[in-house]
């Protein structure tokens, strides 16, 4: 299988690089060890994708700064929705395969307190949900054969993240306050980008004969979907557990040994943002972890696997 990995230079897909060796990797800037691509134009995607006898993309390519998008919607539209129906179509055209990452920000606006099930139906609250689940809807039309992977709360020891952020300040401020209502599970990049191989080499290995592999859940995963477009498979993948972000907060400061910043609980309307955030966005996983075998890491084990390279680093 050749792969190309879009969006190369940001978390998930810095942390895929040790892992797929001989995979392009593209991003919209140039960097060491990444080619200059603008999903935007389909036509460079097509000359990449002959020119390098692609036959995957994973794409983490995407506009993710949330408050940002309100202000931009154009623009995370054009990245989020329509460059991702390039993709897919110039997959389906070189009759490939597709894994696209999205988010539970497809979610927020119900009522939920159980684990969301890949089958439920999305309200987001934003422009950043609304234009991610425009990307899956344009995935879904042009009836690529594809895996949708949402996933929730990345970190990792590249770039910019909560967990990178905590460490400064609670290294810095005597105190901090954050928000305890808003409950999710984290996931640590480098987890997810195993997963991803993994999902990778079993589709690699069930093309050869043209069974999707967790076939036995396949009916659950495209349920809702018309036949015409269940090519199109839908996955959650977050570490395992339960907590908020002000647990989170806590969990980072204790292994980090800051215990001279004291981190209180509040709510989130004293953060005032342009957009409402899910309060409640735990993704159930049984479905990953049947088709795919995996077994997924809980979350303050990955979280001190990752501060460990932090801090030692």
């Amino acid at each position: 299988m050749r792969i190309l990995v879009t969006g190369a230079c940001g978390q998930l897909g810095t942390s895929l690089r040790p892992l797929l060796p001989d995979a392009v990797f593209t991003d919209i800037v140039e960097a060491p060890g990444t080619r200059r691509l603008d999903i935007t134009d389909l036509p460079a995607i097509r000359t990449l994708i002959t020119a390098e006898k692609i036959d995957c993309i994973v794409n983490c390519a995407a506009f993710t700064n949330v408050d940002a998008a309100e202000d931009q919607p154009e623009l995370a539209e054009l990245l989020n929705a329509k460059a991702v129906e390039n993709l897919a179509v110039a997959m389906r055209e070189a009759g490939g395969f597709l894994l696209h990452i999205s988010t539970d920000y497809v979610f927020g606006g119900e009522s939920l307190n159980t684990p969301i099930r890949e089958t439920q139906t999305g309200k987001p609250t934003g422009v950043y949900g609304l234009t991610k689940l425009h990307g899956e809807e344009a995935i879904r039309r042009t009836g690529v054969r594809s895996i949708i992977l949402r996933t929730a709360w990345l970190y990792s020891e590249f770039g910019r993240n909560f967990v990178k952020t905590m460490l400064r300040l609670t290294a810095e401020r005597p105190s901090l306050k954050v928000v305890f209502d808003q409950v999710g599970t984290p996931t640590y990049a480098g987890d997810l980008a195993d997963a991803i191989v993994r999902i990778l080499h079993q589709e690699d290995r069930a093309k050869e004969d043209g069974t999707p592999k967790g076939a036995s859940a396949f009916s659950l995963a495209t349920a809702g979907v018309p036949s015409s477009l269940s090519s199109c498979r839908v996955f959650h993948y977050t570490n395992e557990g339960v907590c908020s972000w002000y647990d989170f907060a806590k969990a980072i400061a204790a292994y980090a040994g800051h215990t001279g910043c004291e981190i209180l609980p509040c709510h989130s309307s004293e953060f005032p943002s342009k957009v409402v955030r899910p309060a409640y966005s735990v993704l159930d996983k049984t479905l990953i972890k049947e088709s795919f075998s995996l077994k997924i890491p809980y979350w303050t084990d990955a979280l001190q696997r990752c501060l460990k390279g932090l801090l030692q680093g």
